[in-house]
C-alpha cells in the first residue's frame, strides 16, 4: 500500500499545528467585573482599607503583650527619631525609614555606622503598616514591629549598641528616666525602649485611593488601575500579598520556577560543582532567605511606587520589570505589556498618606 506521507512530513505537519494552537484557538476573555464585584472579591478575601479612627486602629494592630496608650506612643516617637540609640550619636531610627518617602531610605543597600553597608546587600524595608506584617526583616525571623525594633539598634553595621549601652545613655537623661517610669512603672530597659518604638510604629499606617475605593468610593481608582486590581485578584498576586497591609503575611519561596536561559555566571570551581544564580537578577550579597533555603518574607506592597529599588538586594530599579519577573518566576505566566501596565497602575493606588490618627 502506498504511504501517503512521509514520517518525517507527518510529524512536521503535528508540530506544526500544536505550535499552532496558541494563535487558532480564540483567548478565553477575562471577565469583566462591575465595582460592586471586585470591590466584593477584594473584601472577601480580608483585602480591606486601612482604619481612619484611633478606636478602629486599635481593634486591628494593638498588641496585648504591648497595650498601646498615648503616652507610649508619644516616647516611641522621641526614640524612633532618636540619635543617642547609635554609636556614633549619629542615626536614628528615622535616619533609614524616611515617613514621607515611602518609610524607607531607597537605597539599594542599607548604609548604618560609619558607612558601612549591609553584608548581605540587603536594603530597609518600609517602616509604613508594618505593623500590619506577621513577619518582619526579609527573612521573617521577627514576629512584630517590638521584636524588629532592636535589631538594627544592635547591628554593627546599623547603629551598632549594645542594650546596657542603650540603656546607660537613655538614664543619662533625667526626661527619659521620668517618661519610662510614667509609661512602664519601671526603670529604664532595652525590652520597654522596644516595646515604646513597637507601639509608636503600629501608628504608621497609611490610607489612599485603593482604600477609598474599598470604602465605596468608586471614583477612587481609574479604570485602567481597576483592570490591574480585577488581574492581580485572579491572576494569583493577592495570594501572598494579601491581608489589608497588602503581604508580609507568610514566608515565601522565591523564585518558585526556573528557567535553563535564565542561568547567570555559570562557573566551575576547584571542586568541578556549577555554581548558578538562582535569582532572575544580580545575585548581590549573595543573601539567601531564611536557612538559606530561598524563603523571604512577602514585601508589603504598600507605597510600593516610592519603595525603589526593589527586591531583597535592590537589584531591580523598574517596577514594571519587578511585576515581570513576578509574573514568570512567582506564577508561571508571563503578563503582557499591557497587563504589567495595568497592575502597576493598580499598584500605584496603593500609595497613601499617614493617617493622623487622634490619640486619646
Amino acid at each position: 500500500m502506498k504511504r501517503l506521507l512521509h514520517p518525517l512530513t507527518f510529524t512536521f505537519l503535528v508540530l506544526s499545528i500544536l505550535i499552532s494552537l496558541p494563535l487558532i484557538i480564540p483567548k478565553k476573555k477575562s471577565k469583566v467585573y462591575s465595582d460592586d464585584e471586585l470591590r466584593h472579591r477584594a473584601l472577601s478575601t480580608s483585602m480591606l482599607p486601612v482604619p481612619t479612627t484611633y478606636g478602629e486602629l486599635l481593634k486591628v494592630v494593638d498588641n496585648p503583650n504591648n497595650p498601646m496608650t498615648p503616652q507610649k506612643i508619644a516616647l516611641g516617637k522621641e526614640l524612633f527619631n532618636e540619635k543617642i540609640l547609635s554609636k556614633d550619636g549619629d542615626i536614628s531610627c528615622a535616619s533609614c525609614h524616611l515617613l514621607d518617602e515611602g518609610g524607607d531610605d531607597n537605597l539599594a543597600v542599607a548604609v548604618g555606622h560609619q558607612g558601612r553597608a549591609n553584608p548581605f546587600h540587603l536594603n530597609s524595608p518600609t517602616v509604613l503598616n508594618a505593623a500590619l506584617a506577621k513577619f518582619q526583616f526579609w527573612d521573617g525571623r521577627a514576629k512584630d514591629v517590638e521584636e524588629q525594633a532592636g535589631g538594627p539598634i544592635q547591628a554593627p553595621f546599623e547603629m551598632n549598641m549594645t542594650p546596657s549601652e542603650v540603656v546607660q545613655r537613655l538614664k543619662g537623661s533625667s526626661s527619659y528616666v521620668a517618661k519610662f517610669q510614667e509609661v512602664f512603672a519601671a526603670d529604664i530597659n532595652f525590652t520597654n525602649a522596644r516595646r515604646a518604638i513597637g507601639a509608636y510604629e503600629r501608628t504608621l499606617l497609611t490610607h489612599g485611593d485603593y482604600d477609598r475605593f474599598l470604602e465605596g468610593d468608586n471614583s477612587a481608582l481609574s479604570a485602567k488601575a481597576k483592570r490591574g486590581m480585577a488581574l492581580f485578584i485572579t491572576k494569583g498576586c493577592k495570594g501572598c500579598h494579601n491581608s489589608t497591609s497588602v503581604g508580609g503575611q507568610t514566608v515565601q519561596k522565591f523564585p518558585l520556577r526556573k528557567y535553563f536561559s535564565d542561568y547567570m555566571g555559570i562557573t566551575l570551581d576547584p571542586d568541578l560543582k556549577i555554581k548558578e544564580n538562582p535569582f532572575p537578577f544580580e545575585n548581590l550579597g549573595n543573601f539567601m532567605g531564611r536557612n538559606d533555603n530561598l524563603m523571604f518574607r512577602v514585601p508589603i506592597l504598600r507605597n510600593i511606587s516610592k519603595t525603589a529599588p526593589y527586591f531583597h538586594n535592590g537589584s531591580i530599579k523598574d517596577l514594571k520589570e519587578v511585576v515581570r519577573i513576578m509574573s514568570k518566576y512567582q506564577m508561571g505566566d508571563e503578563f503582557t505589556p499591557a497587563q504589567i501596565d495595568e497592575v502597576v497602575e493598580f499598584l500605584k493606588s496603593l500609595d497613601g498618606e499617614l493617617v493622623e490618627y487622634e490619640i486619646k
